[in-house]
Order: C-alpha cells, then structure tokens, then sequence
C-alpha cells in the first residue's frame, strides 16, 4: 500500500500557496499511484494543540476547542478548491488519535526512555520549538525572525541522546530514508554532532495530551503532533489495518520541519518499538520576491487568489510544473501568466482546439476507426506517448516537473504532426479521404493519452477532455500500463466545446 501523508497544518490562519504546495504535490503523486493501480491511502490533517493555539484561542474570545472548530474549515474549503483528494484529514483533537498518543508515550516511558527534569531555554511560541542561542538570528528565531522567550518548568524529557547512532545507521543502510541529498547530508550533519535529550512535555499548558503516567503534564506539541501519521493509519482503532498500511510509504514535509520528521520521529518510533517510515521527502520554501511568505512581511498569498483568475488546474500544473521539489523557489505572477499561456492555452488548448475543429467540419464529430498508425508520421507521436508515459514515474518519486515535461513534449509533438500532415489541405481532397482518418485518428489518441497523463496534475481538465473526446469510464481508471499507450483512437462522436484555456491577458 502507499500510504502518502502531508504534515498536519496548525489551523491558526487560512493556508497560503505555501502550505497548499506540499497538498498539492501530495495529491498528485497519490492520484499518479492510483492511476497505476497501486491501493493508496492519502493523510493531511491539523495540528490542533500547543501554547500557539491556546494564546490564539483566548485572543479571539474562545475555548481552545471553539477556536480550532472554527478555523479549520478554511483548510477544507482550501482543499476543496484545489480538487484534492485525500482520503483522511486528522485532526489531533480526534479521540483516536489521543488514545494513540497515550499508548505510543506510555511505550516510550515502559522503555525506560523518559526521565522527569527541570528545564531552561529558548522558546519560539511560533514554531513551537527551543533554539540554542547560536541558532537564533540577531537573538530571533531563525524561522520566524520573532523575539524567543526564555521558558523554564519541571518537565519529562525523551532521551532523544540514545537514539543518534541508531538513526546513523538506519540512514546508511537505507540510503534513500531522507530525500533530497542535500537534506539527508544535513540531517547526518546534525546527528554527528550527538543528540540532547529533549523536553517532552508541558506543566504550565493544559490545551494538550496528557501524559499517560503523569496527568498533571501535557505532552509537547510536537510529540503530539508526530504521532497523528499512526493514529490515521488505524493504529488504536483498526489494527488489522495498521498491520498492513505501516510503515508509511513516505513522509512529505517542508524543510523547516525536517529535524523534526527526520530525527524526533524516528527516534520515538524505535523506542516505542514501532517501524519506521520508508521515507521522508522534504522541499524548499516558497518564496516572494526572495523571502518566505509571511503575514508579517505581507508576501502571504492564498490559494483562491490565484484559482479565481487562473482556475484550479491552471493554479496546480503551474506548482507542479514550475517548482521543483527540493530547493528553494521563487513564484511571481508573470511567470505564472507566461506559463499559463504558453503551455495551457497554446500547447494543449490549441491542439485539442485544432483537433476537435477539425474533427467537427470535415467528419461532423464521428471519427472512424483505422487499421494502424504505421506511417512515419505517426510513429514520432507513438515515440512520444512512450517517451511521455516513461516519464510518469516523476509523479512517484516527487519530480512532477519531469513527469509533465514528458506529457508536454507529447502535446508538442501532437501539434507538430498537425502541421506536417495538414489534415485542412487533405480535406480539400476526396482521394485523400484514408489518410485524412488516420491522421485525424492519430490526433485524437494523442489528446486520448494526454488525457490520462495529466490526470494527476489536471484532474479536472483531464476529465473535461476526455467528455470532449466522447469516450466511457474516466481517464483516471488506470491501469496505466495499458491505457496509456498510444494506440488507435476508437470509433466515437467528439464535441468540440468550449476552449480549456483561454488565453489570459497580461
């Protein structure tokens, strides 16, 4: 099973283009599974505990509980928008999930791994997180550039110090635990230096998971928070399904949150004695003319902002395709409208004009059925699909980007056979009425391909296409070892339609 989660978001505002960006790729990756016939199971979810939301709570007039109940539904009306298509959304208030902290921690502290301790440090309320005062930036959090309070109380502590070397060797032998390079190389980087034991819990906060053993004391946000890719998979409520969706097949997650995915997690996983995910897949930051988005910096975008002028799958092909998953990447409005009318309206709302045009005035919308697609002609559009759906791997492993530079090499090629075959001068020819079909019948199946293949990216336009070209069932009903092969367009009624893109103007 594929069992693919996203981090469960704090619901302290409405998700920005940040946080929709790793949802986004989560989703399509999950649909590109589907598609091949793979059983998946796709998490996201809210964190909805911790000192952040109780001030955030108590500023707006509301309990905790009343507070979360309310601003998490901008996260479903976000997802909603997007056309995502998980098949959970946790949230760490759920009793499910509480049952499963409880006994994770419990485990964690029958193995001798807690230990009750007073602590002092530096404490970002934003991130949730203590720094080193060598990590902060001009005495500020690093993450967010806020002033740190200094924070001190009797805590349990995790024993995270026995856990380097272990988490070392699982990474050498399992090289691909932490993706990209660049982020595995940090991760070993911190953990060579050897680990700190880390405070786990919180006297001073009630709004959390109360510790199993010690009920005067509420478990830290994050180790509550972590646990929630187990409780989703059944954990406390359905064993026989944990059994056989955990591990997780992979962990997406920001950079900002790697150490906590990549060192934490692990850690309390091997001593709770339960296995470790797969992998754990981190990417770089949005970023708006050069810096992360921020309320405070006023470079906060929101997903609906740009789904009102450019729709919903205009707003996913261009994160999918422009921004790679791993490093840092910028977003600006031109080149989003550049992309747009390039790739949208151009590549494919311009072959599947074309081709449906044609379709309609010299065949009235009926196409024939041909024998083959053996002319030399249609042999570079056969190598083209086999070359598009090679690179569909790219939706398994992160790279949307190659996958759908794959595709569009494909439209390219659609719309190139167009112009060397020029069906329009074939039409003026009743002895060219054969091969006026078969070229007619080449287009079509390569918008029949296209179709399925950007299905993961464009679920919506892929579902409009495939209306368009008059044929049953959905693009996305896979497997796609068989139906994305270019073959011969079946016999059917197409309806040109409306454009799919309409140019935009800049």
């Amino acid at each position: 099973m594929i069992y693919l989660t996203t981090p469960i978001y704090y619901p302290n505002d409405r998700p920005h283009i940040g946080t929709a960006y790793t949802t986004v790729v989560a989703d399509a990756t999950a649909r590109y599974w589907r598609l091949v016939g793979e059983e998946v199971y796709a998490l996201t979810g809210t964190d909805e505990h911790g000192l952040k939301i109780a001030l955030a709570a108590e500023s707006h007039g509301m309990t905790p509980q009343e507070w979360v109940d309310h601003i998490v539904t901008g996260f479903h009306e976000a997802w909603d928008l997007l056309d995502l298509s998980f098949d959970d959304f946790i949230r760490t208030t759920e009793a499910r999930h509480r049952d499963t902290v409880r006994d994770v921690l419990q485990r964690m502290h029958d193995n001798g791994d807690t230990y009750l301790s007073r602590y002092e440090g530096l404490y970002c309320v934003s991130c949730e997180a203590y720094y080193t005062e060598s990590e902060l930036i001009d005495g500020n959090c690093p993450q967010h550039g806020k002033p740190v309070q200094i924070h001190a109380e009797e805590n349990w502590f995790f024993r995270l110090s026995r856990y380097a070397q272990p988490l070392l060797d699982h990474i050498a032998a399992n090289p691909d635990f932490i993706i990209p390079e660049t982020r595995r190389n940090e991760v070993v980087g911190f953990l060579e230096q050897g680990l700190d034991d880390i405070s786990m819990s919180r006297a001073s906060l009630t709004w959390g998971v109360p510790l199993p053993w010690d009920e005067s004391q509420v478990a830290y946000v994050w180790f509550d928070a972590l646990i929630n890719y187990v409780s989703a998979a059944g954990y406390s409520d359905d064993p026989a399904r944990f059994a056989r969706q955990w591990p997780a097949w992979a962990h997406l997650v920001g950079k900002d949150i790697l150490r906590f995915h990549a060192v934490y997690w692990p850690a309390m996983l091997m001593s709770a004695g339960i296995p470790l995910p797969r992998q754990i897949a981190a990417h770089g930051w949005l970023l708006v003319g050069g810096e992360k988005m921020s309320k405070s910096n006023a470079t906060q975008i929101l997903p609906e902002e740009l789904v009102a002028v450019f729709g919903v799958d205009g707003y996913r092909y261009h994160f999918l395709r422009d921004v790679s998953f791993g490093p840092d990447s910028g977003f600006s409005w031109e080149g989003m409208v550049e992309r747009f009318n390039a790739d949208l309206a151009n590549d494919l709302g311009n072959l599947a004009n074309r081709t449906l045009n044609i379709a309609e005035s010299y065949r009235q919308g009926q196409v024939p059925a041909v024998a083959d697609h053996s002319a030399p002609e249609e042999q570079v559009l056969v190598a083209a699909a086999a070359g598009a759906l090679e690179a569909m791997a790219g939706f398994g492993e992160f790279r949307s980007k190659n996958a759908l530079e794959g595709v569009w090499r494909l439209f390219g090629a659609a719309n190139a056979f167009l112009e060397a075959t020029a069906p329009w001068h074939l039409a003026k020819d009743p002895a060219a009425a054969t091969r006026l079909d078969q070229v007619l019948n080449a287009a079509l199946e390569a918008l029949r391909v296209g179709a399925i293949l950007i299905s993961p990216a464009m679920p919506g336009t892929a579902a409009r296409l495939w209306s368009m070209l008059g044929l049953p069932g959905a693009p996305d009903e896979g497997p796609l070892a068989e139906t994305g092969v270019f073959g011969v367009f079946p016999a059917s009624t197409v309806i040109k339609g409306e454009p799919l893109f309409p140019r935009l103007e800049t």
